[in-house]
């Protein structure tokens, strides 16, 4: 029998967080997958031991209403649910799930250029945007994946949790925007 594939956007949370996981076993498996720029055969081992990626930090759900899904996991999954937090520079609103060994990050446009505000045009039911992993050491790991994987900001940006964030495009991580984070 054959599988059907669901696309991230049209699973349900419960779906989502489990090929979430998945994911990120896989990504700490292979430090990434050069899909798109390389193989991985092409990658010297010595540029990816002098940073490690670690533990998934959050997944990302891009959400229309903010109120709504938050009172989601806090009233009926029960999760602990954090203050909405305005990031005017990143644009978005976002409210942390805290799931004991990872969260959910819940992002809601903020601003006329809010780079939510584009995803939910295009899906206005939400959905997934991105997954977050901690390294080690955010500036060997750059170093390390330039002319493998291209970063969407070429300088670490603060990010969320007050720590240096940077973005790996979705076309060389398997369509997955991946957003890699200082420990």
């Amino acid at each position: 029998a054959r599988r059907r594939c669901v696309h991230p956007l049209k699973m349900n949370s419960v779906k989502l967080l489990k090929r979430s996981l998945s994911l990120l076993t896989r990504y700490q498996n292979i430090s990434c997958s050069f899909s798109h720029t390389t193989s991985l055969h092409n990658v010297e081992s010595s540029d990816i031991r002098n940073w490690q990626v670690g533990k998934l930090n959050h997944v990302a759900i891009a959400v229309p209403d903010l109120k709504k899904a938050s009172e989601m996991y806090r009233n009926i999954l029960g999760a602990s649910v954090s203050d909405v937090v305005p990031l005017p520079e990143h644009g978005v609103y976002t409210v942390f799930i805290d799931l004991g060994n990872t969260k959910i990050e819940l992002l809601h446009p903020l601003g006329d250029n809010s780079p939510i505000e584009s995803f939910l045009k295009k899906r206005p039911e939400g959905g997934m945007h991105h997954i977050c992993l901690e390294v080690n050491d955010i500036h060997e790991a750059m170093k390390s994946l330039k002319g493998h994987l291209r970063a969407l900001n070429p300088v670490p940006k603060i990010g969320a949790h007050g720590k240096p964030v940077v973005f790996l495009h979705p076309k060389d991580c398997d369509g997955v925007l991946v957003e890699l984070e200082q420990e």
